[in-house]
């Protein structure tokens, strides 16, 4: 669905900022050609070596060996990206291999005018471990060059849907604003944010917390459809295995498996909640072929309180900051020597994930 709505609008934008057109008109083939030029479409399997096997050694009936092996990492992308490379950005690959990496997709307004897009998901398995992840975005930046104080042509539309499988978060976000340039450089931008997400916060163990802090867990898990012999001090779980024999193997491995899949279960339960927030930022952008700077950043200081149940509210003491942002600088020092540094930032609803990476180049002849 949330897919699908990403297409839709898409399109729309692509039809409302073809040149000497309205939304009323008639979207036809040569607007979808137009959408469609220079953009590419990329499938690419990539894999390797995992992590080597490991031997377990035990001694309890004499000595006995159990080898451990972690199956390949992989990686499978598709994809389909139409986004105007900034000055310092190269296209250093002949074909897109799915493992590029660019923080400049973050950016809140793009290199040019118009409509940019990128639709991208990998199926992954990294040491041991299957997920995915999806990354789409429209971004549409308007700047017709007016002088007024007020421009209406003059702001910025995107919309994104981000899974990160390793940062355990999984958003749809639509943000319009209005920008203010200070200089050729520099803009401002203030407007509203909205937020399509599980509802973060929430804590299903906290209907299991005792008066003490504990959790009273043995029957949670009863209630889960483990069962426990007292008499032989079996444990089973809900198909009749046995799990444990001893009441330290059941608390120290059993139960925080009980824990996390119950969680998991009841968070994977709730429905989606709509944040509104209120957003500024900026966006700065200065290049030359020796030197260049890019940053941009995201500050949302203010959220609507619609006072449902599972309003993030109601696990902070009032409103709190979300934050977003990133840069990208490098200076080439002189005809050996350069460096660099890169990197995004995100925090929403006291989750965070971020890259970065910096470095150096020297050159020695």
């Amino acid at each position: 669905m949330v897919k699908r709505l990403i297409i839709i609008l898409t399109i729309i934008l692509a039809g409302c900022s073809a040149p000497k057109k309205c939304c009323s008109q008639t979207f036809g083939k040569e607007d979808v050609k137009k959408l469609l030029k220079f953009s590419t479409f990329y499938a690419a399997v990539n894999g390797g070596t995992s992590l080597s096997d490991v031997d377990i050694f035990s001694v309890d009936n004499g000595l006995s060996t159990q080898t451990i092996s972690t199956p390949y990492d992989y990686n499978f992308t598709v994809g389909l990206r139409k986004i105007a490379r900034f000055g310092y950005e190269n296209k250093a690959q002949t074909f897109y291999d799915g493992t590029e990496s660019n923080y400049s997709d973050a950016a809140t307004v793009g290199k040019v005018k118009g409509v940019e897009y990128l639709f991208e998901v990998d199926y992954k398995r990294q040491e041991g471990v299957d997920y995915m992840d999806q990354h789409h975005f429209v971004r549409f930046s308007s700047d017709d060059g007016c002088q007024d104080e007020v421009c209406i042509n003059f702001f910025a539309l995107k919309l994104e849907y981000l899974e990160d499988g390793f940062a355990d978060i999984k958003y749809f976000e639509m943000s319009e604003r209005y920008r203010q340039r200070k200089s050729k450089n520099l803009s401002w931008n203030i407007g509203l944010t909205h937020r399509l997400a599980e509802p973060y916060g929430y804590n299903a163990l906290d209907d299991w917390q005792l008066s003490n802090g504990n959790i009273h867990y043995t029957y949670l898990a009863l209630q889960e459809g483990y069962e426990v012999d007292v008499y032989s001090n079996t444990y089973y779980n809900p198909v009749g295995e046995v799990v444990a024999t001893s009441a330290e193997v059941w608390e120290a491995v059993v139960i925080p498996t009980v824990l996390a899949d119950y969680t998991e279960r009841k968070r994977n339960e709730l429905k989606k909640t709509i944040q509104h927030s209120f957003v500024v930022g900026f966006d700065y952008y200065k290049y030359s072929k020796k030197t260049w700077l890019h940053a941009w950043g995201s500050l949302m200081p203010y959220h609507y309180d619609d006072g449902s149940e599972f309003s993030y509210h109601n696990y902070v003491d009032g409103q709190w900051y979300d934050y977003s942002g990133g840069l990208i600088y490098g200076i080439k020092v002189n005809k050996q020597l350069g460096y660099f540094v890169e990197g995004k930032y995100n925090k929403y609803w006291n989750r965070e994930w971020y890259d970065f990476k910096l470095g150096l180049n020297y050159t020695i002849f």
